[in-house]
């Protein structure tokens, strides 16, 4: 499945962007035209659907390999990410929501062109909770509302009413279809640990089938992710992602026969895993300190062979049906494209590519949960430092930074700061403690590591103590207001985009799913663990405040809603404090590059104002 998180770069025809020499650089970076790494029809493997800001805003678009016809699929004002294609490559299946609001329902369109047309007549509109595709026509259908929880859902092609194979108040979504139609597994959080699921396998007519909980009814944190039902007919083997050993890794679940077969792939960090086609190997993506690579995993050998990519970040990858390997790869410095092991780029038709930017230099530090690592980089040509630098804090919260291309640090470059990047407790990719780490004090724990790589930055000489800002967008903003607040002397400036500001009404107001989240982080809700609740709020040290502050938000945001921003720049008004508030019509972020741009300037323009020079 198509989605936003899946744009990081490479190039497509269209739109009206522009590498004009009197365009900044930074500006460049954002306008130039960017793909997605294309998914494809299981059953038409030359039929594929992949995401572009071709025209401005980001945008499905349906590609015919055999014919090289590429056309844009949908168009809306505040663009469209999430799609899928069916399996015999007829159809485009996409999200319809309301400007950002993720609230609405699925429609589709044939994959040559023609009208949208509703694609599950008879569901109501709810937040998305995975989608899988029969090759019959059937599709199963995760949704989740305030009211019900999770629902899933067997919409069959006959226009039938659809008919609910699964409801439960905590979240859970649509894992995988065995090839064959038959089954369906679900990850479900029905023990109530959000951050770790446990797998059912059901029959389209509700029928449990098999049933893995590495939770243990949610007393131990061991989660486990559906990465794939095999692509043979006949095989009920599902690829499973465990974290027994520490950190994610595969294993194969016959939900059959009821066993496991752990693979003991000897990798350090976290490892994923999808099938080749043929179903005799598995395309291992392999991530460790920031920085991923490729492997071929032999079943019946139990070998691994390496698939060779560039040192960097590999975003996404898939194989094709004629044995090559298909990825997405970028580093700091060099933007990314969509790459093949046959040779070449994927996706390169005529059009101008973004500058670069300067590499990371890998920092660790030692701090009070263990050694944190951080990324760093220097503006180039500016002399030994110190620099002006901006702390970007990555959102999630269960995300990482890592050696790969964006537009929005090298913004900050261009200008002349330093930026670190810090992978806190919390982060993934550094092991399954590190990542549960943050329960209970929530926010504070990250802020001691953030803290900590501060100290680094000001003692090395890279950063001017002075001249510090700390920033970031969702997690990463509530990280940035939490800190202004416990942390007030040191920063001079703070830049927080769609934050959480006020954690109780944020809790009352978010989507379903974030609610079951925060019980898990927190070990209950406002009512039941108040005092949690008021030590992770930033509304709670809002008084405590002197840094200048920008805050941008969307009001449409199911994540991080408005209101509970509102509480919070209320009390900077009522104290007269430095602030500015930006309200822009759409969700959790933007998909239109020209507000991006827009937002990035606001951002830079505000910090060179109230920095000291």
């Amino acid at each position: 499945m198509t989605s936003d998180s899946d744009v990081t770069g490479g190039d497509v025809t269209g739109g009206d962007v522009s590498g004009d020499e009197a365009t900044p650089e930074w500006e460049k970076r954002f306008r130039a035209p960017r793909v997605s790494l294309p998914d494809w029809a299981e059953d038409a493997p030359d039929r594929s659907l992949f995401v572009s800001n071709a025209t401005g805003t980001y945008e499905l678009y349906a590609w015919d390999r055999a014919t090289g016809t590429q056309r844009q699929a949908t168009d809306r004002p505040n663009g469209t990410t999430d799609g899928a294609l069916s399996p015999d490559g007829e159809w485009i299946w996409w999200f319809s929501d309301t400007d950002g609001d993720e609230f609405g329902t699925w429609v589709r369109q044939p994959f040559a062109g023609g009208p949208d047309e509703p694609a599950t007549p008879g569901l109501d509109p709810s937040y998305p909770a995975g989608l899988a595709i029969g090759r019959d026509g059937t599709a199963v259908v995760g949704r989740s509302t305030d009211e019900d929880g999770t629902t899933v859902h067997v919409v069959r092609p006959d226009g039938s009413t659809p008919a609910v194979i699964y409801r439960h108040r905590e979240s859970a979504g649509v894992g995988d279809l065995s090839r064959d139609g038959s089954l369906v597994v679900i990850e479900h959080t029905e023990h109530g640990d959000a951050m770790h699921s446990a797998l059912r396998v059901l029959t389209l007519e509700g029928a449990p089938v098999a049933e893995l909980d590495d939770s243990r009814g949610g007393t131990e944190e061991l989660g486990l992710a559906v990465l794939g039902f095999a692509p043979v007919d006949g095989d009920t083997r599902l690829l499973v992602g465990h974290q027994r050993r520490g950190r994610w890794e595969p294993m194969l679940w016959d939900v059959a026969a009821g066993t496991q077969t752990e693979l003991g792939i000897e990798l350090p960090g976290d490892v994923s895993a999808e099938w080749y086609p043929d179903g005799s190997a598995l395309l291992i993506v392999h991530s460790f300190e920031a920085r991923s690579e490729l492997w071929r995993y032999d079943l019946a050998e139990r070998s691994l062979v390496a698939v060779e990519t560039p040192p960097g970040t590999v975003s996404g990858a898939t194989a094709r049906p004629d044995g090559t390997v298909e990825y997405q790869w970028s580093s700091a410095a060099e933007p990314a494209a969509v790459r093949s092991t046959a040779g070449g780029v994927v996706l390169d038709p005529p059009g101008f590519r973004p500058p670069g930017s300067v590499p990371v230099e890998d920092v660790w530090v030692e701090g009070p949960g263990g050694r944190i690592h951080a990324l760093a980089q220097r503006p180039a040509g500016r002399g030994a430092g110190p620099f002006p630098t901006i702390f970007e804090i990555h959102g999630g919260p269960t995300w990482h930074d890592s050696d790969s291309f964006l537009a929005t640090p090298a913004a900050w470059l261009d200008h002349g700061f330093a930026v670190v990047r810090v992978n806190y407790r919390g982060s993934t990719g550094y092991g399954r403690q590190w990542t549960d780490a943050l329960k209970h004090r929530v926010g504070l724990i990250e802020l001691e590591d953030i803290a900590a790589v501060r100290e680094w930055a000001v003692e090395s000489g890279l950063a001017d103590p002075e001249r510090l800002v700390l920033s970031g967008g969702s997690w990463g903003g509530y990280l940035t207001l939490l800190g202004l607040g416990t942390q007030p002397g040191s920063w001079a400036v703070g830049l927080a985009a769609v934050p959480v500001a006020d954690y109780v009404t944020a809790y009352h107001d978010e989507m379903e799913a974030l609610k079951s989240l925060d019980r898990t982080l927190f070990g209950g809700t406002p009512e039941e663990v108040p005092d949690r609740f008021e030590a992770s709020s930033p509304l709670t040290y809002v008084d405590a405040v002197t840094a200048p502050v920008h805050i941008a938000a969307g009001v449409n945001d199911p994540r991080c809603p408005i209101r509970q921003i509102d509480n919070y720049v209320d009390r900077l008004a009522a104290r007269g404090a430095v602030h500015e508030v930006y309200r822009y019509d759409a969700g959790h972020g933007s998909l239109v590059v020209e507000e991006r741009i827009k937002q990035v300037r606001m951002e830079l323009e505000f910090a060179l104002k109230h920095l000291p020079a």
